[in-house]
């Protein structure tokens, strides 16, 4: 994570600042940025080429394009990281600008709230100091030492009228109003980083940047590795912040649920649309179609004037005419042809060999690690045909799972495994990339696997998995680890099988390669276990949905549509089924209070008996 301030510190913020309706307006439109004819060249070539786009307030835009397309490259140049070949970036006033790269930093020994507090620059560092001073105190060397002691009084004296000047007090409250909004209690916030997963980890990652009140936020791929009730969380958060977002995601649901601006990067030059993503695709599909019939049109007409030219020009009567004609054809403006789609090509998973009905199956299975339990006699068969996707949160067991289907791990209890009858498993997750042969190259490594293929077609299925130009000759072992994982996973999907057990298949890949390997995938006649967090991946691909819950798999036998409708009338039966134990609680409540007040009139009555009987 980076955060780059150009204007004053965030206790600035503390001070009195414009407020009322002429703020709001005078702000509403306001350009934050702007980016003049872009243009990147790196010494291994050119990477943007023509770059024109703005950040407005109000804006939340989705930066997309095919991987190496130059979408990080205009994350850096905004950041002020790199400086663009040509062109400028110009920026209104001094915009802080936060960037949360994919790997963001957080300390896993600091409580919460003490990490939260390290957005506020001086103050917390001064306060660290302070902590560090109070400890130095305590020590058996301040003891043995009164001069050391006094000493460390005094410091300890100037960092807390310092801590005062810069409102440190106050920052703590706001660091209170910021907890709720990112799913932390006073309490929770107490608990040290490393006790959180990492979409929690995120969350305060995020909450460093917005204690710092930024003027622009650039997120690059922030729903990487998280579940989808993170996921769900982090669009909710962000469509309701005030703050202009720039950010860079291959998740087509999470853009069309965030952003209202879309900024596609083709071949070096930038095209804006308004709207989400899928709003994008029907803008950029219009203006393609009346592209290509303008381009058509004017096309049929220059070859009628270049046949009337042709035919004329050599006549006495009418070579005159044909000459003029020409020239005017010189001088009309030529459309250029639309650019084809940058898009992988199509991809066919090789013919599947038949299996038996059954191709696998899990008996009241039990496992877990340690303390731990993940399965408590869980149940599921899968059918040939079936496209089941695993859905649950992070820690749910669904990569294990796949791994004690494919007989990786012994379960505790009970059984899980193939089918019997001619079942041929493929199996993809992330770290299968540590199998690959280091010496060969990346163009190598595919022919291995297709030796009757041309160049030409394995050139074509590496290009849609990102590998491109020389890097089809790259040795494997100078592969970043993205890199690994989708030569991995194009190997995989080469080896004849009936049954794909695919964990995490989407990572690293760009949104033509998903749509390419969904297209397969919806072709593919044998069957097939996902687990992913690409809900747009699982809505076009599944036919099923198996959700880990509770130490069971629960089966929805239908796509996830299905699934998300079945998912909100649980809950509406789960709140009408609370509403009522709630009012027949309170009816209860009334209906003792009632008897108790009815008890203690009778007793009254009794006792004002007695004593009447009694003075008689």
């Amino acid at each position: 994570m980076i955060i780059l301030t150009t204007r004053p510190d965030p206790l600035d913020s503390l001070q009195d600042a414009p407020a009322g309706d002429d703020a709001h307006t005078a702000t509403a439109f306001r350009s934050v940025l702007r980016l003049e004819r872009i243009g990147k060249i790196y010494p291994t070539g050119e990477v943007l080429r023509d770059i024109t786009w703005e950040v407005k307030a109000g804006d939340r835009i989705g930066l997309v394009g095919v991987n190496g397309a130059g979408k990080s490259t205009q994350m850096r140049i905004i950041a002020g990281l790199e400086e663009p070949t040509s062109g400028q970036v110009v920026r209104q006033g001094d915009p802080r600008i936060a960037y949360l790269q994919q790997e963001f930093d957080v300390d896993p020994a600091r409580s919460v709230r003490q990490e939260l507090f390290q957005a506020f620059g001086e103050a917390a560092q001064v306060l660290n100091r302070q902590r560090q001073v109070e400890d130095a105190m305590a020590s058996e060397e301040a003891a043995a030492d009164p001069a050391l002691l006094d000493r460390l009084i005094d410091e300890l004296g100037q960092l807390q009228s310092r801590f005062e000047a810069l409102h440190g007090y106050e920052l703590d409250a706001r660091i209170d109003k910021l907890l709720p909004s990112i799913g932390f209690t006073p309490e929770s916030a107490e608990r040290a980083v490393g006790d959180y997963s990492g979409g929690w980890q995120m969350r305060i990652a995020l909450g460093k940047i917005l204690l710092q009140e930024p003027d622009l936020l650039l997120l690059d791929e922030p729903t990487n590795h998280l579940d989808v009730e993170t996921i769900q969380w982090l669009e909710t958060y962000l469509v309701e912040q005030t703050v202009p977002l720039v950010v860079i995601s291959h998740d087509r649901a999470f853009l069309d649920r965030v952003c209202n601006q879309i900024v596609e990067t083709e071949r070096g030059v930038s095209r804006t649309y308004l709207g989400n993503y899928s709003q994008h695709l029907e803008q950029k599909a219009l203006e393609r179609e009346a592209g290509q019939a303008a381009y058509e049109r004017q096309q049929k007409e220059l070859s009628s004037q270049q046949a009337y030219i042709d035919r004329f020009r050599a006549s006495a009567t009418r070579s005159t005419q044909a000459k003029s004609r020409e020239k005017l054809l010189e001088k009309v403006e030529r459309i250029e042809a639309p650019l084809e789609s940058v898009s992988g090509p199509r991809f066919a998973f090789p013919p599947a060999p038949r299996s038996g009905r059954l191709v696998a199956s899990i008996e009241n299975l039990t496992h877990g690690y340690d303390d731990q339990i993940l399965f408590l006699g869980a149940n599921l068969e899968v059918e040939r045909g079936d496209r089941i996707a695993f859905v649950g949160p992070n820690g749910a067991g669904k990569s294990t799972l796949l791994r004690l289907v494919m007989g990786y791990e012994i379960p505790l209890e009970g059984q899980a495994g193939l089918g019997e009858h001619h079942v041929v498993a493929g199996y993809f997750e992330q770290n299968q990339a540590e199998a690959l042969d280091l010496a060969k190259t990346v163009i190598d490594t595919l022919f291995e696997a297709v030796p009757d293929w041309t160049q030409t077609q394995v050139r074509s299925l590496l290009g849609s998995f990102g590998f491109s130009n020389d890097t089809v000759f790259k040795p494997v072992a100078k592969l970043s680890g993205g890199e690994k994982a989708r030569l991995a996973l194009a190997l995989m999907l080469l080896t004849p099988c009936n049954l794909l057990v695919l964990d995490e298949p989407t990572n690293h890949l760009d949104i033509p390669a998903k749509q390419m390997l969904e297209e397969a995938l919806m072709a593919y006649e044998g069957a097939a276990l996902l687990v992913s967090h690409d809900r747009f991946f699982i809505g076009r691909v599944a036919n099923r949905i198996v959700e880990v819950r509770d130490g069971e798999l629960v089966l929805y036998r239908g796509d996830y549509a299905y699934y998300q409708e079945k998912k909100r009338e649980e809950a509406e039966e789960s709140e009408r089924l609370e509403q009522e134990r709630r009012l027949t609680a309170r009816r209860e409540e009334q209906r003792q209070k009632q008897k108790a007040k009815a008890a203690g009139k009778a007793g009254g009555t009794s006792g004002g008996k007695a004593e009447g009987k009694a003075g008689r």
